[in-house]
């Protein structure tokens, strides 16, 4: 039995439909998946229908935009109780960013000479979470770059013309968020980030897990993470980090957690601090 912790559908930047994911999950041989779209737990009661008919077990969870010293981490939730109010007004507040994001984003390339309408990219997005892919398919579909990489090359990376910063939370804010809500919170992707000192850090902000294995760390690293879980006393985790057909090939089936690590990564739960049971808890 294996799982995949970390994968991305529509309903954030993502181009599977929940249902997509579920076929492509057991196409690859998986027993468990979770649902990790950004700021978002919008495609939960889909994920879960799609999972219940193909016999899937569902980790319901999102993926929250944070800093730890003035660095961009990303934090995974799961098991979240999708009821916390807090939750709830901290994502409404994410979403709402993400909405004035993209404007800026048009704005900028309208004054570039692009003819771009956010509402075009709000109807390719058709979801509460819209993001920067979202904007480089708009330019693609309407003959403005020639594809993915081109738009973001030219337009939305850091330092181009397009790229409007995120807002962030503090990665102990993030932590505490999805600890009061009954969940596990886990470092998502620590290579990416190349500063392991700030490990040992967030779990002393009370972290719970490190996803040691993701399609971008090599098996050094990958030893290195779980290494470092051991030592710190942390679920070690892992997930492909799918995003469906947007960065080419899809990526489920390249990352497969024995699911002795899914089990090392429910003793990690908390009762919910918040009112309010999420169906999609178990």
């Amino acid at each position: 039995m294996y799982a995949d912790l970390h994968l991305h559908s529509h309903f954030s930047d993502g181009t599977f439909t929940p249902e997509e994911i579920c076929q492509q999950a057991l196409k690859h041989g998986l027993s468990t998946v979770a649902l990790t779209d950004h700021d978002t737990l919008e495609g939960w009661q889909r994920m879960a229908a799609a999972c219940e008919q193909g016999g899937l077990e569902f980790v319901p969870g999102t993926e929250l935009t944070a800093e730890h010293n003035g660095t961009e981490v990303h934090i995974l939730g799961y098991w979240i109780n999708g009821s916390s109010p807090a939750l709830a007004s901290r994502l409404a507040g994410f979403q709402a960013v993400r909405v004035n994001r993209i404007r800026d984003m048009v704005h900028r390339l309208n004054e570039r000479g692009v003819p771009l309408t956010a509402e075009t990219v709000f109807k390719i997005a058709n979801c509460r979470a819209p993001g920067r892919p979202h904007v480089a398919r708009a330019l693609v579909q309407e003959g403005f770059c020639k594809d993915f990489d081109d738009a973001f090359d030219r337009y939305l990376k850091k330092g181009r013309p397009a790229w409007v910063p995120k807002t962030r939370m503090e990665s102990g804010e993030a932590i505490h968020l999805i600890h009061d809500a009954g969940g596990v919170a886990v470092l998502a992707h620590p290579g990416l980030y190349k500063k392991d000192e700030m490990i040992p850090e967030m779990a002393a902000e009370g972290i719970d897990g490190i996803e040691c294995w993701h399609t971008k760390h090599n098996p050094d690293s990958a030893h290195r993470y779980e290494g470092m879980a051991s030592t710190l006393g942390l679920a070690a985790t892992g997930g492909s980090d799918c995003h469906g057909l947007a960065k080419g090939q899809p990526l489920i089936g390249r990352v497969k957690v024995p699911y002795q690590k899914v089990v090392s990564l429910k003793e990690k739960r908390r009762p919910s601090r918040e009112p309010g049971h999420s169906a999609n808890q178990n």
